[in-house]
């Protein structure tokens, strides 16, 4: 039973193939359409506001933990500098996807 079904997601995954291979929609001599920067704006805006609060609200958790127990201060600051890191990358990976669809 378990062969059979993995012969069929197999197949599966080799039907579903062409539909990856389908070209882009022809665009217009206008230059396409013109809500692409404004909602990139608004996405950027979006983005830039949500991860300004979560690394305040990471920075004053740390501050707190530090303050109750500074014996444990570099295991705080490291997991700070790591989580304020994976928080800036979600804004920059939002940045490059709008350079990618305003041009």
């Amino acid at each position: 039973m378990k062969t059979k079904m993995f012969f069929l997601m197999i197949a599966m995954m080799f039907l579903a193939i062409p539909m990856f291979a389908q070209g882009g929609a022809a665009t217009t001599s206008g230059g396409g359409n013109p809500w692409v920067p404004v909602t990139a704006g608004f996405s950027m805006a979006i983005a830039s506001g949500l991860c300004a609060l979560g690394q305040g609200k990471a920075v004053s958790g740390a501050a707190e933990g530090m303050a109750r127990n500074p014996a444990a201060a570099p295991a705080i600051r490291f997991a700070l500098i790591l989580g304020l890191v994976l928080i800036e990358s979600l804004a920059l990976y939002t940045f490059a996807i709008i350079f990618v669809k305003v041009q």
